[in-house]
């Protein structure tokens, strides 16, 4: 059983060996335990210090990419090196590093395809009273559109069986974590959570400039999100309200006009037909985005087994290639 500790790093030259030093070196159950970090863009010795510190592997961007497509490039790489399960966590040492035993126990148990580390967010005192709330209210929204239990979604300290890294393809270019949430509930991936610590703010974090600018970014990713993997519901939603309110409009003019009084309403009659065709046309959509959706799943399972065949391919290469090595050593 092997894994591989995978790390997003963004000029953390300053932070990076004070996290990797908190990771563990055995696991019971962990057969082989190696080291991986992206560097995205990073303008600082970032990569020196991993490789000095001895990380087995680095995945290179020449310019910043954000959090979601390094975050993809790295399972790519850990499952092409073999990686039976895949923790990802923080350059900024957020998390404590000996939690990453709790994190794969459900996975190593077959009870969890995907862990996620639930953080004490109500206890961090480097949490404003408004992160805390919004921290809450995003869990509860993605569990909504997930149908998921998850307390702590935004969490970016998670493992992944081989599996479920298979399943994942993150499309929107801010985060990882709310959009896989979604998408393996989605898929019906088998999903946990377990307890884990934090360690005290290294500095602040550089996933996003302002409060707004967060709230805003998360929003429309799980709005997106929901839209990609429940069309059918979201737009369904919008339509019947729509029609609703239509009908409404509709019943109360059919009252004034039978009770004399319609000559003064006729705008009602305007405004309930327009809501009518308006919410007809939304449901028209969201049946067409659902058969869009029918199609994706395909093209998803088609990628699933592609990956599967390309990283078994790639295994056994890298297999054949250490026993020539060995053989001619």
């Amino acid at each position: 059983m092997k894994l591989i500790i995978q790390i997003p790093c963004l000029n953390e030259a300053e932070t990076l060996e004070i996290a990797l030093n908190d990771l563990p070196k055995h696991i019971d159950g962990i057969d082989e335990i190696e080291y991986l970090i992206i560097n995205d863009g990073s303008s600082d010795n970032t990569v020196e210090v991993a490789k000095n510190w001895g990380v087995h592997y680095v995945v290179n961007f020449r310019r910043n990419k954000g959090l979601a497509k390094g975050f993809m490039a790295g399972l790519d790489a850990c499952l092409r090196a073999g990686a039976d399960i895949i923790v990802n966590t923080d350059a900024d040492n957020q998390y404590c590093g000996e939690d990453i035993e709790k994190l794969v126990r459900p996975i190593l148990e077959g009870k969890a395809d995907i862990v996620i580390g639930e953080r004490p967010i109500d206890d961090t005192e480097h949490f404003s009273p408004l992160k805390k709330k919004l921290q809450h209210v995003g869990s509860w929204t993605v569990r909504v559109a997930s149908k998921s239990d998850i307390p702590d979604a935004p969490s970016g300290f998670r493992a992944y069986s081989r599996e479920a890294a298979l399943r994942l393809n993150v499309v929107n270019e801010y985060t990882y974590t709310l959009e896989t949430i979604i998408q393996a509930g989605h898929e019906k991936l088998a999903m946990t959570s377990v307890p884990v610590r934090t360690n005290e703010e290294l500095r602040e974090s550089r996933l996003f400039s302002s409060m707004f600018g967060y709230v805003k970014k998360s929003m429309v990713t799980i709005i997106r999100s929901f839209m990609m993997y429940k069309p059918l519901r979201f737009f369904g939603s919008i339509g019947t309200v729509m029609f609703l309110i239509g009908l409404i409009l509709g019943i109360r003019y059919l009252v004034y006009f039978f009770t004399g009084g319609a000559a003064g309403h006729v705008q009602s009659l305007i405004l309930s037909s327009t809501l009518m065709m308006m919410g007809c046309m939304t449901g028209i959509i969201g049946l067409q985005a659902d058969i869009i959706a029918a199609n994706r799943k395909i093209l998803e399972d088609v990628q699933y087994h592609v990956r599967r065949l390309d990283y078994q391919n790639s295994q056994e290469q890298a297999d054949n290639d250490a026993n020539s090595g060995g053989k001619e050593g």
